[in-house]
């Protein structure tokens, strides 16, 4: 259903080597993952291409944690990379326990994606702007 919901807005994606669904949006990676036992949850995950340093941390929190007083989705949170790089990962998860139409798939997957984008913009203008000084 994931596939045909892409496919129905034109969207480009691929099937990683685990099975993962993602696509490239507007430079930003946005996976499509199934959780949960019985594969119920739907996590849209966003991962920002925009890259920090370690030293931009109490920053990025900052920047969060205004995010998510302000923005109903993604959820947005840092997380350092294995090579010691600060980024953003947004996520928009819904729970399916009860079944979901294609319509309904639609449009988490649509939120998921236009909501990850709109916080990849701000992280943009974030990391274009004057460094802030402590």
């Amino acid at each position: 259903m994931i596939k045909t919901a892409l496919d129905g807005r034109g969207f480009a994606y691929f099937v990683d080597a685990d099975g993962d669904i993602a696509g490239n949006f507007q430079g930003n990676l946005i996976y499509f993952f199934r959780l949960g036992e019985r594969k119920e949850i739907l996590q849209v995950r966003a991962m920002m291409q925009h890259v920090f340093s370690v030293d931009d941390i109490t920053r990025l929190y900052e920047f969060c944690n205004a995010w998510n007083r302000d923005q109903l989705w993604p959820k947005a949170y840092v997380q350092v990379t294995d090579d010691g790089q600060a980024i953003v990962v947004g996520e928009v998860t819904t729970d399916w326990e009860h079944g979901a139409t294609v319509e309904q798939l639609d449009q988490v997957i649509l939120c998921g994606v236009a909501t990850g984008c709109r916080l990849g913009e701000a992280l943009g203008e974030l990391k274009s702007g004057p460094p802030r000084t402590a």
